[in-house]
């Protein structure tokens, strides 16, 4: 993977479906709480911390890169994942490897049943001969 190329476990801000910098859309599709939720939950941390949390947010807009317009998820099932990933990707790690261990002992028990069952229909063919 080269330096520049968009990863989908990286905070970006999303101006496009942002209204001031793109911090809280960006926020909300990187932890998948709703963008309004999020939005309110920022708006709370500001109030709440007398405006230190404004300094956050100020920074997080001018540092943060804008979402690639490249950068798309194919399905809902695609992104879930990916926020999965970014959650904990510990967890996201394992669960993958869980799938290919079943999938690997089906593809065994398939192997297993053909080369089986094929010795048998070769002798059942040979005894119609």
């Amino acid at each position: 993977m080269m330096a520049n190329e968009p990863r989908q476990t990286k905070f970006y801000k999303d101006k496009r479906n942002g209204q001031i910098m793109g911090v809280c859309a960006g926020l909300a599709d990187y932890t998948g709480v709703d963008v309004t939720l999020m939005r309110i939950m920022v708006a709370f941390a500001i109030f709440m911390s007398g405006g230190s949390a404004l300094l956050l947010y100020l920074i997080a807009g001018i540092v943060a890169q804008n979402r690639p317009a490249d950068l798309t998820y194919s399905d809902e099932e695609d992104e879930k994942f990916w926020r999965g990933v970014r959650v904990s990707p510990k967890k996201s790690a394992r669960r993958i490897n869980s799938q290919f261990r079943e999938l690997d002992r089906r593809l065994a028990d398939i192997e297993s049943y053909v080369t089986n069952e094929n010795r048998v229909l070769a002798r059942q063919i040979d005894e119609l001969r």
